[in-house]
């Protein structure tokens, strides 16, 4: 199993792949995004052991608590996450209008952006919370904040988070049936709630849903975009 979390990390990124190569007018945003979320590979110490302890490459997630799988997973999850949506209603984007954005709710654009790690900052200082559910409720409330500022993007928010959860469920089962011990193994259960769905931590599915939803809205709210329906031609 020492290369499980590697592989299954590349298996995410083949599919990012196949949708850069495939969908042309969507690379801009992916790479965009992307390059943003890999740094939340980063994160991984305060996942494990707490949450986690996966075999990794050169041992180097139980030795240093870093390891090179959550770098490429936060990549591939970054694009996959902020395009899904786009891809199966086929929408696209125009620039959000300037007299919009004098509103009184975008005074506030800036501060909102950073609700998710105000979140999970103070969860993490203040609670006994293991810093999964930190981050599950940081990315809910960064998608709550979001609407406020963005209600036009309400459609994408709740069902990108819905898109991705189903997504993720069939990469994360994806393993189970060559490796069914595996989450036995090294998820830390007795720190979780024990919830398995269909053998997949129900932790899992709960950061997925959180963090399509959070992050499907986020390139529009951060670079002023807005959808547009397809032009459809008769």
């Amino acid at each position: 199993m020492q290369y499980v979390w590697f592989i299954w990390s590349l298996i995410l990124l083949a599919l990012w792949g196949l949708v850069y190569l495939l969908k042309k007018d969507s690379r801009k945003e992916m790479l965009k995004m992307s390059w943003i979320t890999m740094p939340f590979g980063l994160t991984e110490p305060l996942f494990v052991p707490e949450y986690w302890h996966p075999p990794s490459l050169f041992d180097l997630a139980l030795k240093t608590g870093f390891d090179i799988e959550s770098l490429i997973f936060s990549f591939a999850i970054g694009g996959i996450g902020t395009v899904l949506y786009n891809l199966i209603f086929k929408r696209g984007y125009v620039e959000f209008p300037h007299t919009e954005r004098s509103h009184r709710r975008h005074s506030l654009h800036v501060y909102i952006l950073f609700v998710p790690v105000l979140v999970f900052g103070a969860l993490s200082l203040f609670t006994e919370l293991n810093h999964i559910y930190c981050g599950i409720l940081a990315m809910f409330m960064g998608g709550l904040a979001t609407l406020y500022c963005r209600p036009d993007l309400i459609e994408k928010i709740w069902i990108g988070g819905l898109l991705f959860t189903v997504l993720y469920f069939i990469y994360f089962g994806s393993i189970l049936p060559f490796y069914p011990d595996y989450v036995e193994l090294y998820w830390n259960l007795e720190n979780l709630t024990h919830i398995l769905v269909i053998g997949i931590p129900v932790e899992e599915l709960l950061f997925a849903f959180t963090f399509g939803m959070y992050w499907s809205g986020l390139y529009e709210h951060l670079y002023w975009k807005k959808l547009m329906k397809p032009i459809i031609i008769n």
